[in-house]
């Protein structure tokens, strides 16, 4: 199991590898092992990162396509 925790931070968008149903969750907060991740369909979740490895989706969130 990979531990993303060490260089996870808030703004970056993940996902719960055991929850697609969640969708992608931006991080809130890191402290220690912890991160606090707000996600559009489960609310504010506390993951124990040495439990659970999420998937990092982007370093920042993303803003929708402009007009070309």
């Amino acid at each position: 199991m990979s531990d993303l925790t060490g260089i996870l931070a808030p703004g970056m968008l993940v996902a719960h590898p055991g929850r697609p149903d969640w969708g992608t969750g931006m991080v809130q907060s890191v402290t220690g092992r912890l991160v606090t991740v707000m996600w559009p369909d489960a609310g504010k979740v506390v993951i124990d990162g040495t439990r659970i490895s999420l998937l990092l989706v982007a370093t920042g969130p993303t803003d929708p396509p402009g007009p070309e």
